[in-house]
């Protein structure tokens, strides 16, 4: 535990070796977390002491977490802009532009309609579509944090995220009622 310990306050692109930066190579993640966890996890440190077990339990428990962080597109974006010192405002700032929010409102018509028709093809099409819009919408902010470093205008991005991540869960959720 002794080698690793002195890092214990670097942010998680440090712990991973990897750049700050919104483009990520997730392979190379996989692969330092899986060499980290090797390094760290408790099971490794059974017959140490106490104290050298909950050292090793608070490492896990760290690579775990940056783990998580950086290999989801949103928190990842999230604790890149709180590395910069910006709030995202998540639950206070929930103003939308007004073209964005009709999109909401079409898509949430959409995913209703297609459930009560119990249209399976069309909430896959639907789910198609607004896998699309996410990956458009996490290439515009890399582009907002890695090239441009227009912090404020990705927060607006993370919150529009969050929209889209809800309108994932929707579409999941109503093809699993629809599984049943």
């Amino acid at each position: 535990m002794q080698a690793v310990a002195p890092g214990f306050q670097q942010d998680f692109f440090q712990l991973f070796c990897l750049p700050t930066s919104y483009r990520l190579d997730n392979a190379l993640l996989d692969q330092y977390y899986r060499a980290l966890q090797e390094q760290v996890h408790p099971d490794k440190f059974s017959h140490l002491s106490e104290a050298e077990r909950r050292i090793s339990m608070q490492w896990s428990t760290r690579v775990n977490e940056a783990y998580q962080t950086l290999s989801n597109p949103t928190k990842r974006a999230r604790y890149l802009l709180s590395l910069h010192g910006v709030d995202i405002q998540e639950e206070s700032n929930t103003a939308m532009p007004a073209d964005f929010l009709m999109k909401q409102m079409e898509w949430r018509e959409a995913i209703e309609e297609a459930r009560q028709a119990r249209d399976v093809a069309e909430l896959d099409k639907l789910e198609s579509r607004l896998q699309h819009e996410l990956r458009g919408l996490e290439a515009q902010l890399a582009d907002r944090i890695d090239d441009r470093q227009d912090y404020a205008a990705a927060a607006g991005d993370v919150r529009k995220l969050k929209f889209l991540e809800k309108l994932a869960e929707e579409i999941a959720s109503a093809l699993d009622a629809l599984d049943s």
